[in-house]
């Protein structure tokens, strides 16, 4: 019993001494805990609005490409005789002659799902972003692009120019590619091989720019282009800096995201349907 009293007293002498610390500290200011408290509600009732708005709409914070121009704000002038002299350049993956009434110039990146979107060889994935890209073949109203400008390319109604821009980041090794397949005659071919969902698989899951699989890169495409010419042109370095140049003339001509189209001089910046783009073809053939 003693040393029960004897422990209870200590416990006593031990609160009692507690009581006398916290008398010694200096009393709270009510001001500054009333500015805390409302800085944290504020912060809760905009992580609330976030929430709501995220409801809204449908659960998707990320943004989706539409059919309307994104166009810059101060974005750079580009001339006709600028997208002329990008058909003449010899250096440049371009069909037809500068002197066609109208001229197309893609801005492009073989691992970015729109431009994939836009190259109408890769329909599963117009089906897995969104209704408004689901092709008509799979009784949706997009009409991809790119195939259509070919169309006209090869009707020798129009000219293209085919550049590289930086839009999901694993493309260079790819463009590449399509820059030794041009040399070759084989552009096309390479290009609708790499633009199909094998290709975007291999190109964002296998390859990433990966210099050493310049090996695995040409066996992919052997069934369009020699896999030994595709082999030896990676393997040379003649096209290292190729990607670089691409970007630098990009963003002079006010890039802001793959795939960025000109027609003539009116950019589309975006994954358009061809059919947001008749206007300004039809005023070009006028």
């Amino acid at each position: 019993m003693k040393r029960m009293a004897t422990k209870e007293a200590k416990k006593f002498s031990k609160v009692k001494a507690l009581f006398e610390t916290l008398k010694k500290l200096p009393k709270p200011n009510y001001n500054v805990i009333l500015v805390i408290f409302l800085v944290a509600a504020a912060f809760l009732i905009g992580r609330l609005s976030a929430q709501v708005e995220y409801l809204k709409g449908g659960g998707n914070v990320a943004a989706t490409p539409t059919a309307a121009p994104q166009q810059q704000q101060q974005a750079p002038t580009v001339t006709l005789d600028q997208v002329k002299t990008l058909v003449d350049s010899k250096k440049n993956i371009a069909f037809g002659d500068k002197n066609k009434k109208l001229i197309f110039i893609e801005f492009s990146d073989p691992s970015c799902p729109y431009c994939h979107i836009a190259g109408g060889k890769n329909p599963e994935l117009n089906k897995q972003v969104g209704s408004q890209f689901t092709v008509v073949a799979d009784g949706g109203t997009y009409v991809a692009p790119v195939p259509e400008m070919k169309k006209l390319v090869d009707s020798g109604k129009a000219a293209f120019v085919w550049l590289y821009a930086n839009g999901h980041g694993n493309g260079e090794m790819a463009t590449k590619a399509l820059y030794c397949a041009y040399e070759k005659g084989k552009f096309w071919p390479v290009h609708d091989t790499l633009m199909t969902s094998k290709g975007y698989d291999f190109i964002n899951n296998t390859l990433k720019n990966d210099k050493t699989k310049s090996a695995e890169l040409a066996e992919f495409l052997k069934q369009v282009i020699s896999s030994s010419d595709m082999k030896n042109c990676l393997e040379s370095g003649k096209y290292d800096g190729r990607a670089a140049e691409d970007q630098a003339l990009a963003t002079s001509m006010g890039f802001s995201g793959t795939p960025h189209f000109f027609v003539n001089t009116t950019p589309f910046i975006g994954a358009y349907s061809f059919k947001d783009m008749q206007s300004a073809i039809d005023a070009a053939l006028k």
